[in-house]
């Protein structure tokens, strides 16, 4: 159960939903990768036309500022890249089209490791019921790994019109802190976190995105013994 070693991987892939989804859930992990030199990249399957409360914003705006904040965690954690795929926020469905999406992006940038969100609703605790664009978003991810990306007759266009060869992800971790069997210590690097998520000012207050990245991270470092830890479940492709 305790920490197990990452250092054989040298490229990984981030799919979530939402602009700020990876920073609460890997962004610790993230910043460890990137110190260490791999190759680290984003997918943000969402426009995040609808993360506000202010009515008065249009969606154009939402879209521009959510954008514009993912750009600058990504440059606080040493990103390679943040792809967004522009599907409309909230309504986001786990269908052939974004299974393709994410195959593309799997083929272009090739990872060892691909992170994702839990592809089912998470029922543990009584304070929230998880958006359906996380499990959605989680879904398409994990069939894309498998069978989309690695097989040639899977969306053939993908190979035959833009060239685009199979790959084989070696392991996929899921975020969160249900059954998990995969720790990583993240102490070195949680100021790096909190300092990413805090670009999200539109979701979050400096002050809440010290205080709870902290604390749910410190809560996960005594399940090892460690100050900071971020929780997986891993999965050991063939």
């Amino acid at each position: 159960m305790g920490e197990n070693n990452d250092m054989e991987i040298s490229r990984a892939m981030v799919v979530v939903a939402h602009a700020d989804d990876a920073e609460w859930g890997c962004a610790g992990t993230v910043a460890r990768w990137c110190a260490e030199g791999k190759h680290v990249v984003y997918v943000i399957c969402t426009d995040g036309s609808k993360g506000t409360s202010d009515a008065s914003m249009s969606p154009e705006e939402v879209i521009a500022s959510r954008r514009e904040e993912q750009e600058e965690a990504g440059r606080v954690l040493g990103l390679a890249d943040v792809v967004f795929l522009g599907f409309p926020d909230a309504y986001l469905q786990s269908n052939l089209e974004l299974r393709k999406a994410i195959t593309r992006q799997i083929r272009i940038h090739r990872p060892d490791v691909l992170v994702c969100m839990n592809p089912v609703r998470n029922l543990d605790g009584d304070g929230y019921i998880d958006h359906p664009d996380h499990f959605a978003s989680g879904d398409a991810a994990m069939g894309a790994v498998y069978p989309s990306a690695r097989d040639p007759l899977t969306f053939p266009d993908l190979l035959v019109e833009e060239g685009l060869e199979p790959h084989k992800v070696r392991e996929v971790w899921v975020m969160g802190r249900t059954h998990p069997d995969h720790f990583v210590d993240v102490t070195e690097h949680i100021e790096t976190a909190v300092e990413a998520l805090r670009a999200h000012r539109s979701q979050v207050s400096p002050e809440a995105a010290d205080r709870h990245l902290k604390e749910w991270r410190r809560r996960d470092g005594a399940r090892i013994g460690a100050e900071y830890v971020e929780v997986f479940k891993r999965f050991r492709l063939g």
